[in-house]
């Protein structure tokens, strides 16, 4: 089994069926595919259906989009306990997930996800208040109803899914409650973000587009999102 994935400092959607994959232990390899530099669309398109990250390929088939992958990978790996096994749980965990693919697009355009970076007060806290508010009142509520550390106790593909947002809120210093902040270090804490951050912190990459001084000024939904 093999990931395609984008530059890990930038790159949300190759972070999330990653951390899927290597935190169940899943036996797999991944290759960076530059999201910036000469030719970069052009490799994008021979490699990608869609011309995006991440794309998983597993012997002759090959799989597109983050949520997709990472059903197939529960189907695939059904002891694995990617998703919750009781059935509510499960429902509400495709829900939160569904939400992050579709909404947070505040924070997806205002505070582009930068592994290796540090801004402070860089973001407009009234540009993201919106998204904001629905994090704290969403994870509040599965938190509560699971006693954490991880959004249904422990970690499924949800907490993979809202991942990236953790790190926005860290980069940025965004402001959050105690609870939202104990769930971004359960996020950190994780062992398989950890292997993440330091291959990202590596990377000697630079895609422009997510930086925040580059965008600054001329802010766009965010492609990488």
């Amino acid at each position: 089994m093999k990931l395609l994935i984008g530059n890990r400092n930038y790159s949300t959607w190759s972070l999330r069926p990653w951390l899927v994959l290597r935190h169940f232990d899943i036996p797999f390899e991944d290759e960076v595919l530059q999201l910036q530099g000469e030719g970069w669309r052009d490799v994008l398109a021979r490699r990608s259906p869609t011309g995006k990250v991440p794309v998983l390929q597993d012997g002759d088939l090959v799989v597109v989009e983050t949520i997709a992958i990472i059903e197939y990978l529960a189907d695939r790996f059904p002891d694995k306990t990617i998703w919750p096994t009781d059935i509510g749980q499960r429902a509400l965990a495709r829900a939160a997930s569904a939400e992050m693919h579709s909404a947070f697009t505040g924070l997806r355009s205002h505070a582009p996800m930068n592994l290796r970076a540090s801004h402070p007060g860089k973001v407009s806290v009234d540009a993201v208040a919106k998204d904001l508010h629905r994090l704290e009142t969403l994870w509040g509520s599965l938190l509560t109803r699971s006693g954490g550390p991880f959004l249904f106790g422990a970690f499924t593909a949800a907490d993979a899914m809202f991942a990236p947002v953790a790190t926005r809120l860290r980069t940025y210093d965004l402001p959050v409650s105690d609870m939202a902040a104990g769930y971004v270090e359960a996020i950190y804490g994780l062992p398989a973000f950890q292997d993440w951050l330091a291959l990202a912190l590596h990377e000697p990459w630079i895609v422009d587009d997510d930086e925040i001084d580059v965008i600054q000024g001329r802010i766009k939904p965010g492609t990488l999102a």
